[in-house]
């Protein structure tokens, strides 16, 4: 039999998870070849300081990315860089080459995605992308493959494992924020500056790639509602228990369909309380889980861990092994698919329902003064608990659906009336009513 080409895969960047790629290649080279049907090989590595990398060989090492995606014994790209700049235009070159390329850049995807997936459609290259979102867990590839004969209604998840920690964490010790914050990023959890997870633009980014696949539309960064988990107190999670819930940061995408047959998507990341009797409510520490609904396939459930040098590299090479294959067989994978281009909906027009704590004054009237203002924002209560008296009277509400700008406005509103001394906390819920 004629010898078979090896496939030449460039590597961006090595860091964390660029070293455990490099580990799975080399640990695994035999049984990958076997998978593929040819040999992988590394042609080049970049990076930005070859001498912090003496575990790599050193003539693998260049920092000459943009040569390194040029050069005509490269056929695939792997990217673990991040960022979007440089890495943008080294993607996009690479893919207008007619080079594949495995990346795990959700920011880059998610701003940049189009112009990725057009370069790639021009030239006939693959682009791969399942770590982009939940680590190890097999995700992407299901929505844009396993279930693109279905309909999917709903995609929410926990998709970002920092933040899930410390809300498991003062779920589990009645610890607060701040102390909580500090105890993750001495274990690790979180990093030196935590705010691309803590303020929900890393769980955006993941939101908008989810939203795209599931429901064949162009979703952006940009088009997602985000909220982080700052402002979560000792007491919102104190207040979740005493309703038999917990609080996890989500990342929501919805199908919505109006009294008038009209489609539309929306897509939110925010804290909200659930139901402790959900999947996701049992979905603790660092791990990532994606519930997924689908008028044929009914409910799944996706779990496991999110982040991670190891769990991350294995989708890498998993999407490397996949592009490979096709490389092998003169075959494409699964091109973009955007045609339904449904609209993305305000968050304000997108239904939901809050928990609210009031700080009130003990005296009659106050409840039928708050649920007049309620009435007036046509919003409905579902229950409503008066706890203490006189100077720690407060009074906790929780509301049927609506639509987020009614319950803001009446949230306002409440805000200002004589009886109301301060409005403690205002929470969204999730789950059964």
């Amino acid at each position: 039999m004629p010898e078979v080409k090896p496939i030449r895969v460039a590597l961006l960047g090595c860091g964390t998870v660029g070293t455990e790629v490099v580990r799975l290649l080399t640990d695994q080279a035999e049984d990958l070849t076997q998978r593929i049907g040819a040999p992988v090989e590394l042609a080049g590595i970049a990076v930005r300081r070859p001498n912090k990398h003496r575990d790599v060989p050193e003539h693998l090492l260049t920092t000459d990315a943009a040569a390194l995606v040029a050069s005509d014994d490269v056929d695939v790209i792997v990217e673990v860089i991040g960022g979007i700049e440089p890495t943008r235009g080294l993607l996009l070159d690479a893919l207008k080459a007619g080079k594949s390329v495995v990346t795990a850049n959700k920011a880059l995807l998610a701003e940049h995605g189009p112009d990725l997936f057009e370069a790639a459609d021009s030239s006939g290259a693959d682009l791969y992308f399942e770590a982009a979102v939940a680590g190890a867990i097999p995700l992407l590839r299901p929505l844009r493959e396993s279930l693109a004969g279905d309909r999917i209604t709903r995609v929410m998840g926990i998709v970002n494992g920092t933040t899930n920690f410390i809300l498991s964490a003062m779920d589990a010790t009645g610890a607060g924020y701040g102390e909580t914050l500090e105890e993750a990023s001495r274990l690790g959890y979180a990093e030196a500056d935590p705010t691309a997870d803590v303020d929900g633009f890393d769980a955006a980014s993941k939101a908008a790639i989810l939203a795209s696949l599931a429901f064949h539309t162009r979703v952006t960064a940009a088009d997602v509602y985000r909220e982080g988990i700052r402002a979560v107190s000792a007491a919102d999670i104190a207040a979740a228990k005493g309703l038999g819930r917990t609080v996890k940061l989500l990342a929501i995408c919805e199908r919505v369909v109006a009294p008038s047959g009209q489609e539309s998507v929306a897509v939110r990341v925010h804290p909200a309380m659930i139901p402790r009797t959900h999947p996701l409510a049992s979905v603790n520490g660092a791990f990532n889980a994606v519930f997924v609904e689908a008028d044929a396939a009914g409910e799944m459930m996706f779990y496991g861990q999110g982040a991670g040098g190891a769990p991350t590299a294995s989708a890498v090479v998993g999407d490397l092994v996949a592009v490979a294959r096709n490389k092998v067989a003169s075959g494409r994978g699964p091109r973009e698919s955007a045609y339904a281009a449904l609209p993305v909906q305000p968050m304000g027009n997108t239904p939901t329902r809050y928990h609210i704590s009031l700080d009130v004054a003990d005296k009659p009237g106050v409840l039928s003064q708050v649920a007049a203002v309620f009435a007036e924002h046509h919003v409905s209560i579902a229950a409503v608990r008066q706890e203490g008296r006189v100077e720690d009277a407060s009074l906790v509400i929780v509301t049927h659906a609506a639509t987020d700008a009614a319950l803001r406005s009446t949230v306002d509103k409440i805000g200002g009336l004589p009886v109301v001394r301060e409005v403690v906390s205002v929470m969204r819920v999730e789950g059964e009513e």
